[in-house]
């Protein structure tokens, strides 16, 4: 009974701190849904725009420097908590934003508030037993897939509800998707005051009382001083090593073949363009010639797809292996994009009298002026980006955000709609399967003990760094290489880092950390 009774209470923390990872998917994906409404609201330009989408990841870099050291310092439950509120915070900015600067501010508040996945797996790790810690830690990963799906549904059912709402419209529209995540940050602050501190935070700290009533929680009675006297034991052999120290350590020659992996890793994990299509899903959609609800219920899907590859992921790591996963998820990668170029590369662009009639039509029900289109009577442009050059120069800031999709949609020839949306479930699929979840697994798994606490955070950054510059020169991009050439240079790069993993990346799939350690660290 008590056996029973540890477990549950184990299964019942553990999902309170992956909970973390469900508001950081929401947080991530509803900007999908409103940046062209904000773009509208504040006549950004794509940089800006890309900023807004971006400045999260800026906000991630920033935390990574400070996480460890707060967790150290305050415990996992109150950087939690301190999370928890700083999400709320930035709801509440984004929200309410009077200005793009404000906007951008709430924006960087998120992102410093990702730094839940961290903590959270640090938590689930230090409460769960070792033979179920893998299965825990891995449900974070699902969680957020969860999060990215429920923000499309959430942004999908505002856009159809503007039909019929009449309050609810192209300049609020975006509020409501963006506050919509202060539901979630309530009930997952609420619930974090019912979790307990780590125990073996606790154990560190010299509270060993505090820590025996934890885990009397959470293990056998029987277990309880045995697990404490290891914990202080470890902490005994453990010797400090300063972070100058670590640092110099990881850019040694020893472990320069390992630092290369992950470095390389993680440019190709970000370089391949995730974020783009992430941050822009509804965006990338309207260059198929949808409309606007047909763009926001492809991103539903995308979500499910999400889902379900991350679950075949944490079902198949141990099957089949990390390298398995990996070179087949960029083999994926290559085909998905090249996909997707193909059936955008012969795509034009006509202004026959269809065409206009219908976009003189909505250009009325948005009170736009249907006289400025006269010009593009006629006219047949053999890019998006002739199209999006000349759009520019006739609509204004505030209005190409939210004419340009349909205009798209109404001119658009000699597109192959369903090979592009192949190419970007079947990137979406792979990337879930393989990439996505599988590059943390290695990066814990090829650093020694010793430079971890350092050498994580430094893959980290080098990640979202890659990852940042695709979603900052997305919408800049868009303009003025065009959507084809896009998706080629991602699958061009996916290509090269193929060829690269496949010299150098080894199977880590049942091996020590130690006998790692023995195989890549050189002597």
């Amino acid at each position: 009974m008590t056996t029973n009774i540890s477990n549950k209470n184990v299964t019942f923390y553990s999902l309170i701190a992956a909970f973390g990872g469900f508001v950081f998917g929401l947080d991530a994906a509803n900007i999908s849904g409103a940046i062209r409404f904000i773009s509208s609201q504040f006549e950004l330009t794509n940089t800006q725009t890309g900023t807004v989408a971006g400045i999260a990841l800026i906000g991630v870099i920033c935390a990574l420097f400070v996480t460890g050291t707060l967790c150290e310092k305050f415990g996992r439950k109150k950087v939690l908590i301190a999370i928890a509120l700083a999400y709320s915070l930035s709801s509440l900015i984004s929200a309410f934003a009077l200005s793009y600067e404000m906007l951008v501010f709430g924006r960087f508040i998120g992102g410093v508030a990702f730094a839940s996945i961290t903590v959270s797996a640090m938590y689930i790790g230090e409460i769960a037993p070792a033979d179920k810690r893998g299965k825990f830690v891995s449900v974070n990963q699902l969680m957020i897939a969860i999060g990215l799906l429920l923000a499309f549904i959430i942004n999908y059912f505002l856009i159809k509800s503007m039909d019929s709402i009449a309050w609810l419209n192209n300049e609020n529209v975006w509020r409501f998707m963006l506050g919509a995540e202060l539901v979630a940050n309530a009930v997952w602050l609420s619930l974090l005051f019912l979790v307990p501190e780590s125990p073996r935070w606790l154990v560190m700290k010299g509270k060993e009382s505090e820590a025996k009533l934890v885990f009397k929680k959470i293990t056998n009675e029987a277990n309880i001083e045995p697990t404490i006297n290891a914990i202080q034991d470890s902490l005994i052999r453990d010797v400090k090593v300063s972070l100058g120290s670590q640092l110099k350590m990881l850019f040694s020659r020893k472990l320069s073949f390992v630092l290369w992996l992950a470095v390389i890793y993680a440019i190709v994990q970000g370089a391949t363009g995730m974020n783009a299509v992430l941050f822009f899903a509804p965006m990338v959609f309207e260059q198929v010639g949808m409309s606007v609800q047909d763009t926001f219920m492809q991103t539903i899907i995308m979500g499910l797809v999400g889902v379900v590859s991350t679950v075949i992921a944490i079902t198949f790591v141990e099957k089949l292996g990390r390298r398995f996963l990996t070179l087949g998820g960029l083999l994926l990668v290559v085909a998905a994009h090249g996909a997707t170029w193909w059936g955008f590369k012969h795509a034009h662009y006509v202004f026959d009298q269809n065409a206009m009639v219908n976009i003189e039509q909505k250009l009325t029900a948005l009170q736009i002026d249907t006289t400025k289109l006269q010009p593009l009577t006629g006219i047949t442009f053999d890019s998006d980006v002739e199209l999006k050059r000349e759009l520019a120069t006739i609509f204004d800031k505030k209005e190409l955000p939210l004419v340009s999709g349909f205009i798209i949609t109404e001119s658009i020839r000699d597109i192959n709609a369903t090979l592009v949306l192949f190419g970007i479930f079947a990137f979406l699929a792979a990337f879930n399967m393989s990439i996505g979840p599988i590059m943390w697994v290695i990066f814990s798994e090829v650093f020694p003990n010793k430079v971890r606490s350092v050498a994580l955070p430094f893959a980290a950054l080098v990640q979202t760094i890659s990852s940042y510059s695709i979603s900052e020169f997305f919408p800049w991009q868009l303009d003025n290489l065009g959507v084809a050439n896009i998706f080629f240079m991602y699958g061009v790069l996916g290509l090269i880092g193929l060829v690269i993993m496949a010299k150098i990346l080894p199977e880590t799939k049942g091996k020590t950390i130690e006998d790692l350690e023995r195989q890549l660290v050189r002597v």
